[in-house]
């Protein structure tokens, strides 16, 4: 598995796809990114313990 993984998800507020690059050198995380189009805050949470299954969940700052 590549340490580094792109996805793209979309925005919890505008609905807007985001590029997201995730360091999977650290196994748990979770971080807030700003949407690149609304600028409104997403919570990032992954999960990549396996190497073949990464999980990741967005959603907004007040969820």
């Amino acid at each position: 598995m590549e340490l580094i993984q792109q996805r793209t998800v979309n925005c919890p507020y505008c609905g807007e796809p985001q590029l997201l690059l995730l360091d999977c050198s650290v196994s748990e995380q979770e971080y807030i990114e700003d949407c690149q189009v609304c600028c409104r805050p997403i919570t990032i949470t992954m999960n990549c313990d396996d190497p073949a299954d990464l999980y990741l969940s967005v959603r907004r700052e007040d969820d």
